[in-house]
């Protein structure tokens, strides 16, 4: 039964990289895209805004269609979107009249791509039926940290041996593997989470409390994060002298790493080791991050505190999806999909506030991340909630794979409480 889902596994484990090569490969050639197309700055940092948005949209979308047009379809979309956004952006700035708009277009057609793999994979892998699925999760989310790192040394390694002038070649080869991986979507076994009919409405998710525990949860450990990994690039240029074109790379791929050694490590002994006091656990240790990066007064020290966060935040999003959907059986495409929506969001809030906070105490970096602490605080008290409530509804209604009807009662039973 395990081989039969062996290559399911091995076209998410690489949905997951195409998702890190369209989210980290654009970035690296800001700076091209400025002195080639003579661009401004202030339109390229759109870009990455593009990016999000269309994903957060994508979410949505999800929420209320995919079920309708089904799983293999969907995915089989999302790996062609994005390999047509990668060529895209080899070509189309070249053509258009104005090559910002080239580039905007491709952007969101693998934003697209991006944001269907995001909301689709997880429940893919939950619907099939491994052992230790919190640990087979957590493994699966640690092929985005391994892939964003192989992204950025590769691309780099590429630029430094044949010149960044070839950039277009590199676009173009990077869309070989969700081409590569359409097929093996096309082919793989894809089993559904729920009956058609039986997956909850986004009406009926919101009349759970335990679901609005977990869209909190969501929403701080995207904000706990990316407020801290935007900041990684200046933390590796103070501490250890490096020009900012390093510190862009050494930065972001130190938080990578960490982040990819905890889902790792949680995939590899995830079956010894309580999900739920891990996260309690790994929330604290990311509040100690965020102190002795606000706090600490050598540098080396801060960047210390922002890196080991990237270990402390690795197992927040596996770890939520892992949790609700063990509470919420039947919540459907609807929840995998308001739940990665709650994670953009607060990756988006996250690095709004704390930088809105530093520049408004006259670019006091260590003022903005004291403010930060209020994300992994809040989180730690959602797993402790969202561990409690778990206890309240598998214990008191004791239903081990429950009805519409059944978890229509525990919503109404939960209401009255």
């Amino acid at each position: 039964m395990k081989n039969k889902y062996k290559k399911t596994l091995i076209a998410c484990y690489l949905g997951f990289i195409t998702q890190a090569i369209s989210a980290n490969f654009a970035p690296l050639l800001f700076l091209t895209f400025h002195r080639t197309y003579q661009i401004s700055l202030g339109r390229i940092a759109f870009i990455s805004t593009a990016f999000f948005f269309t994903q957060l949209l994508i979410d949505l979308f999800c929420a209320k269609y995919v079920d309708k047009i089904g799983y293999r379809r969907s995915v089989v979309a999302s790996e062609l979107f994005s390999a047509a956004g990668l060529i895209g952006l080899a070509v189309l700035p070249g053509i258009m009249p104005d090559p910002f708009a080239g580039i905007l277009i491709s952007v969101i057609i693998y934003a697209m791509g991006s944001g269907l793999i995001e909301v689709l994979v997880s429940p893919i892998v939950e619907a099939c039926p491994f052992e230790h699925k919190e640990s087979v999760m957590s493994l699966l989310h640690s092929f985005y940290c391994w892939g964003s790192v192989g992204v950025i040394l590769l691309s780099t390694a590429f630029f430094a041996i044949f010149g960044i002038e070839h950039w277009k070649i590199l676009a173009c080869l990077w869309a070989l593997l969700p081409l590569y991986n359409t097929f093996n979507f096309l082919t793989c076994p894809i089993e559904s989470l729920t009956e058609e009919g039986e997956g909850l409405t986004i009406h009926q998710l919101c009349g759970i409390p335990v679901f609005w525990i977990a869209l909190i949860l969501m929403i701080c450990a995207g904000a706990s994060e990316i407020a801290m990994a935007q900041w990684a690039s200046a933390y590796a240029e103070s501490a250890l002298g490096l020009s900012k074109s390093l510190g862009d790379i050494a930065g972001p791929c130190l938080f990578a790493v960490m982040m990819g050694i905890c889902r790792s490590f949680y995939g590899k002994y995830g079956e010894k080791i309580d999900l739920s006091k891990f996260m309690i656990a790994s929330g604290t240790l990311c509040l100690i991050c965020y102190l002795l990066a606000a706090l600490a007064p050598n540098p080396l020290l801060n960047l210390i505190g922002c890196v080991v966060c990237g270990f402390s935040v690795g197992i927040m999003w596996p770890g939520t999806i892992s949790i609700t959907s063990g509470k919420i059986p039947l919540g459907g495409t609807a929840m995998f999909a308001l739940l990665a929506m709650a994670g953009d969001l607060g990756g988006s809030i996250g690095p709004y506030i704390v930088g809105t906070v530093t520049q408004n105490s006259g670019d006091n970096l260590k003022a903005g991340m004291l403010v930060g602490c209020v994300f992994p605080a809040i989180l730690i008290c959602s797993v402790i909630l969202l561990r409690r409530k778990k206890a309240e509804i598998c214990n008191n209604q004791k239903l081990t794979h429950p009805t519409v009807d059944g978890m229509q009662k525990i919503v109404e039973k939960n209401n009255e409480a």
